[in-house]
């Protein structure tokens, strides 16, 4: 495992209700940085990946209201969770220790969402991404959700990333 639930809440702002990501299981750097050692610069990271991994608990609380008598988690959910997936490439753009630096992130747009499957109470899901593109402070990702090896939903999208030491 990279990163556990602590290591993960010392690195991301997001909080419990709106935390979705239990561990992070592997980063990998791209093929041209492997065997050096960072910090690294973001646009340097393209091709990037990340893989966590999320419970979806069946007392959370909002598949309380969605829905019901057939709870499913909301696709909007799982977009979330997928940018907040991304950001975990950062950790070698950092100079120093993780709990050093303050991450501002902000979901800025989400192309080509596509939800194959319902995520249901009692799934574990993976999340992988890889970092296409980097302009600035501006991140682009490509994303997916398995489960058991099956994709249940994938999304581009366009986040602000920008890392405070």
């Amino acid at each position: 495992m990279f990163m556990n639930l602590q290591q993960v809440m010392a690195f991301m702002p997001h909080r419990d209700p709106f935390l979705f990501i239990d561990s992070v299981s592997r980063v990998e750097l791209p093929e041209s940085l492997k065997g050096q050692k960072g910090p690294f610069k973001p646009n340097e990271l393209v091709g990037g990946k990340t893989w966590c991994d999320f419970f979806v608990r069946p007392d959370l609380k909002i598949l309380e209201g969605h829905f019901p008598d057939y709870p499913i988690l909301p696709g909007v959910v799982q977009v979330e969770m997928m940018a907040q997936a991304s950001a975990f490439l950062m950790v070698h753009a950092i100079n120093g220790p993780i709990e050093s630096a303050k991450l501002d992130v902000a979901l800025l747009g989400v192309d080509r969402a596509k939800f194959r499957k319902p995520v249901l109470p009692g799934m574990k899901l993976e999340l992988s991404t890889v970092l296409t593109k980097v302009r600035g402070p501006m991140t682009t990702y490509d994303a997916q959700i398995h489960c058991d090896g099956e994709l249940m939903s994938e999304a581009s999208f366009l986040a602000s990333l920008r890392i405070i030491q």
